[in-house]
C-alpha cells in the first residue's frame, strides 16, 4: 500500500521545488510520476537538450526520499517539431487533420514521428536510466485519448496495406475472408486497398474490423518501440502504461503480452466516469457524488488481469475534475475511500492527480491535493488521513497480494470492435452489458477476476461470458475440461474471426456443448419490451433479443411471454438469450453461483466487499448507513461495522 503523487515541476518557480518533495515526504507520498509531458523543456529546440531542470527536479525530489516513475513526453511533441514535419499531425475519419495546441497531436502511424519518439526516449534513458531514485518508466500518456485514435493519414493506409499483407497472405484470400465479391468490393492487390472512411454508406464490416485489429496493434507497436529502449538503458527498473477507464480503442491483452509491460496503471476518476457511460439516470443521479459503486473496481478487476496481477491507479481522483458533463464535489470520505478500495482490489500504489491545482491552461478546473494557493485541499487532507493509517498499520503496510477470485468474468476487446461495427440497434453496448453482468455479482459480495479468453480457466467455480462474439474450439475445449458453472449472455458464438455468420448459425462451436440455433435477432426500440418471469422475479427483455430453437438435449428454464425461449442450459453450461433487467440478470447469476458452490450476501444498496491478504473491505458509496457484514468476532484493522457514507472498514475473519 503505497501513496503517489503527479508532479509537474516545469510548470512552477523552482524555490517551490524542494519545499513541495518536503511536503510530500511528510504527507507519506512514495512515489512520484514526472516529466510526460515536458518535451519542450527538455529539448527546446532540435538537437539543443536542456537536462539542468530536470537533473535538479530529480534530484531535489530524491533528497527527501521519494522514487521517481520517469515518463516519456511524446504525447505533447513540440512546435519546433509539428512545423518541422507536419505530415505528423493526425488526421480524423472525414479527412480533416487535427492541429496543434493541446496535446496527443501526432500520428501513431507516422513513421519519422516514432523515429523521434525514439530518440528523445533513448537521451532521457541514457541520462536518468541507472538513476537510484528512478524506479520506473511510464511511456507516452494514456494512448489513444481525445479520439487519435484510429488515425486515417497516408502513412496508416500504408502501414495497413502491409499490415493486411502479413494477415492474409494473397489478395485473393483477403477478398474471400472479408466476402469483397458483395457489391463488386472485390480488391485487385493489398496496395489499392483504402481505409473504412468516407463511404456513402457503411463500409465493409470485415474492412473495418480488419483496420481495428490493425491500429490496435499500431499502438502496442509504439510502445513497444519505446520500452525496448527503456529496458536496453535502464535495466532491472519497472515499465509501465497509464491507460483508462472504460476505455476499448485497443486491445489491452495484446499490448501487454509477452511482458512488454511490468506493471499495468490506469487513471481512475470515478464521479466523472459515472457521468460519461451508459448508466441509468437513476443511478448517475444516486451516485453522483460517490461514484456508482462498481465503476472503479470494474477496472482495477480488468487491469489486475492486464498487468499479470500486478497493477498501479496512476492517477486517481482527488476532488472535481474538468472533462464531465457535470463535475461535483465528491462527498465526504470518497478520496480516501478510492485509495483503499483500489488497494483492496489488488493495487500496489495508488498516486493521485495532482499534486497542486494549476491556475492556468486547460486544467484549470481540475483539483489537486493542494489548492493553487498551495493549501492543503480536502482531498488532500484525506490522503493525508489514509497514509498515516497506513504507516501506523503493520497489517495495512504488509498485506499480500490478492488470490484468484472464484468467478472469472470473460471480457474481450473485439467483441466491443464488433458489436460497435454492427451495433443493430441503438442502445446496445457490449462494454455496458459486461458491466451490467460484474455489477450483478459484486451487489452479491462476490470478488471477481476479469480475464481474457485466452487465459486460464480451469481454477474458477464460476465462469461468465457477457457475450463472446468469436467462440472457437479451444475455448470450448476448455469448457469441457472444466467443473465450473459457465453463463453466456446474448449474441455469443454469432462471428467468424472474419466477421460472418457462422455456417451452422450462432453460437457457433458452443453447440458442441449447448445443443441451440439462434435463429432470428431483434433489437428492441424502448416500446418493445418482451416479458418473462425467473422464479418470482418479473421483468422484461432490453436492448435485444433472441429467437432461440432448443434442440435435443437443451433445457428451457424460462420463456417470454410470446413463447420465444429466455434461459436455456445443458449440464453446467447456460444461455441467456437476451439482455434482461437488472433484477433478472441478478437472479440468473445467483442461480448460477448458488450451483457453483458459492455463498452470495444481500448487501445494502450502495455497500460493496473486495478481500485481499486475509482482510475483507467494505466500502460504503450509499446514501444511508449500513452495516458491514462482519462476524460478530471479527477482529477490524480499519474502521468499524457501522459505515455513514464514503467510510471504509477492514476486518480480519477469525480462524
Amino acid at each position: 500500500m503505497q501513496i503517489g503523487v503527479c508532479y509537474y515541476p516545469e510548470q512552477w518557480p523552482r524555490t517551490m521545488w524542494a519545499d513541495d518533495a518536503r511536503r510530500m515526504a511528510e504527507l507519506g507520498i512514495s512515489h512520484v510520476r514526472i516529466a510526460e509531458f515536458a518535451w519542450s523543456r527538455m529539448e527546446p529546440r532540435a538537437g539543443e537538450y536542456d537536462w539542468t531542470w530536470l537533473d535538479d527536479a530529480i534530484e531535489t525530489l530524491a533528497a527527501q526520499g521519494l522514487k521517481i516513475v520517469l515518463g516519456t513526453p511524446t504525447a505533447s511533441p513540440p512546435k519546433w517539431l509539428v512545423e518541422r514535419d507536419p505530415e505528423m499531425l493526425p488526421v480524423r475519419a472525414d479527412g480533416t487533420r487535427w492541429n496543434y495546441g493541446s496535446r496527443r497531436h501526432y500520428d501513431i502511424a507516422s513513421e519519422t514521428y516514432r523515429k523521434e519518439c525514439i530518440r528523445i526516449t533513448k537521451a532521457m534513458a541514457q541520462r536518468y536510466g541507472r538513476h537510484p531514485a528512478v524506479v520506473a518508466w511510464q511511456t507516452d500518456n494514456e494512448l489513444g485519448c481525445h479520439d487519435t485514435v484510429p488515425s486515417y493519414s497516408p502513412a496508416a493506409q500504408r502501414r495497413f496495406q502491409a499490415w493486411l499483407q502479413q494477415r492474409h497472405g494473397s489478395v485473393e484470400s483477403l477478398n474471400t475472408a472479408w466476402g469483397n465479391v458483395f457489391w463488386s468490393m472485390e480488391y485487385p492487390a493489398f496496395e489499392s486497398i483504402g481505409l473504412p472512411m468516407l463511404t456513402p454508406t457503411d463500409a465493409n464490416p470485415s474492412h473495418l474490423l480488419d483496420f481495428r485489429r490493425y491500429m490496435s496493434d499500431e499502438v502496442a507497436s509504439f510502445h513497444r518501440e519505446q520500452a525496448d529502449v527503456l529496458r536496453r538503458h535502464a535495466p532491472g527498473v519497472d515499465v509501465l502504461h497509464n491507460f483508462m477507464g472504460f476505455f476499448t480503442t485497443f486491445d489491452h491483452y495484446r499490448f501487454a503480452a509477452d511482458k512488454a509491460i511490468d506493471v499495468a496503471t490506469w487513471d481512475s476518476y470515478p464521479i466523472a466516469r459515472t457521468e460519461v457511460i451508459g448508466l441509468p439516470e437513476a443511478d448517475k443521479a444516486r451516485y453522483a457524488r460517490t461514484a456508482h459503486p462498481d465503476v472503479s473496481a470494474f477496472d482495477h478487476d480488468r487491469y489486475r488481469a492486464i498487468g499479470g496481477g500486478r497493477f498501479w491507479v496512476m492517477e486517481q481522483q482527488a476532488g472535481p475534475v474538468n472533462w464531465a458533463p457535470w463535475n461535483p464535489v465528491p462527498a465526504p470520505g470518497m478520496v480516501r475511500l478510492w485509495a483503499y478500495e483500489a488497494f483492496a482490489h489488488g493495487a500496489e500504489l495508488v498516486s493521485y492527480f495532482r499534486w497542486r491545482q494549476c491556475p492556468y491552461a486547460q486544467e484549470q478546473m481540475h483539483s489537486g491535493l493542494n489548492l493553487p494557493n498551495n493549501e492543503l485541499s480536502p482531498g488532500g487532507k484525506e490522503v493525508a488521513r489514509a497514509a498515516q493509517e497506513i504507516a501506523q498499520s503493520e497489517v495495512l503496510r504488509t498485506l499480500a497480494a490478492p488470490v484468484r477470485a472464484p468467478v472469472a468474468l470473460v471480457f474481450d476487446y473485439e467483441t466491443q470492435w464488433m458489436f460497435e461495427i454492427q451495433r443493430h440497434g441503438a442502445g446496445f453496448d457490449y462494454q455496458t452489458l459486461a458491466f451490467e453482468y460484474y455489477r450483478a455479482l459484486r451487489e452479491q459480495g462476490l470478488d471477481i477476476d476479469i480475464v481474457s479468453r485466452h487465459a486460464d480457466l480451469s481454477h474458477y467455480r464460476l465462469v461468465v461470458v457477457p457475450s463472446l462474439a468469436v467462440i472457437d474450439d479451444a475455448f470450448v475445449d476448455q469448457i469441457e475440461r472444466s467443473d465450473a458453472q459457465w453463463v453466456f449472455g446474448p449474441r455469443s458464438g454469432s462471428r467468424t474471426a472474419d466477421f460472418a455468420i457462422p455456417g451452422t448459425l450462432p453460437p457457433g462451436a458452443l453447440q458442441r456443448v449447448l445443443p441451440l440455433q439462434v435463429l432470428e435477432v431483434e433489437s428492441l426500440r424502448p416500446t418493445l419490451a418482451p416479458a418473462l418471469s425467473v422464479g418470482d422475479v418479473h421483468g422484461t427483455a432490453l436492448h435485444w433479443r433472441e429467437h432461440v430453437r432448443a434442440n435435443p438435449g437443451a433445457h428451457v428454464h424460462a420463456e417470454f411471454a410470446d413463447g420465444w425461449a429466455a434461459l436455456l442450459s445443458h449440464g453446467r453450461v447456460h444461455y441467456v438469450a437476451a439482455w434482461l433487467t437488472h433484477d433478472l440478470h441478478r437472479t440468473v447469476l445467483s442461480d448460477a453461483a448458488r450451483a457453483a458452490g458459492l455463498t452470495l450476501q444481500s448487501l445494502p444498496e450502495g455497500l460493496r466487499l473486495a478481500r485481499r491478504g486475509g482482510l475483507t473491505f467494505a466500502f460504503n458509496f450509499g446514501e444511508a448507513r449500513a452495516i458491514a457484514p462482519a462476524p460478530a468476532n471479527a477482529q477490524f484493522v480499519l474502521g468499524e461495522a457501522s459505515l455513514g457514507t464514503g467510510d471504509v472498514c477492514a476486518w480480519r475473519d477469525p480462524q
